[in-house]
């Protein structure tokens, strides 16, 4: 099931997420990394979160982090725990995100996936999403796709 974030249940399973699927794919300095992990708190009370669980008072095997900018909505962070991937919860988490981003009038969605993230790059790839720019600085691609 997807529902939304409790942050006293889940934020500790999604630092975790975080740090263990997430972080290892970044190409960030470390003290861009000590920042960002500072600054983790703030940026999930900006957006939404949405958490995969195999039922509803269970702990994330999963979550989405989005945002919305106008006709933008803009996937912040997506981690599905290892022993979880394959089983369709990055697909749910997406596709609610997105049902939620419409409903709100949005047109169109970003991602950034790092350059090393294969695995990203496939599963956003076969969701819709396509190529539209690699950040050389980052070290990241930007992908896009439009919502209908």
């Amino acid at each position: 099931m997807i529902r939304y974030r409790r942050p006293k249940q889940d934020d500790a399973v999604i630092m975790h997420l975080i740090e263990t699927q997430l972080v290892p794919l970044s190409h960030m300095t470390k003290s861009q990394l000590e920042q960002v992990r500072k600054d983790l708190p703030g940026r999930m009370n900006r957006g939404v979160t949405l958490i995969a669980s195999p039922y509803y008072e269970g702990d994330p095997v999963g979550f989405v982090h989005f945002m919305l900018h106008g006709d933008l909505l803009y996937i912040d962070m997506l981690a599905v725990a290892p022993e979880s991937q394959r089983k369709r919860w990055g697909n749910l988490l997406m596709a609610h995100a997105e049902r939620f981003a419409l409903s709100r009038g949005c047109k169109r969605s970003k991602v950034m996936v790092d350059s090393g993230n294969a695995n990203g790059m496939t599963f956003y790839q076969k969701l819709g999403y396509f190529n539209i720019k690699y950040h050389a600085k980052n070290q990241c691609y930007e992908l896009e796709k439009r919502l209908s």
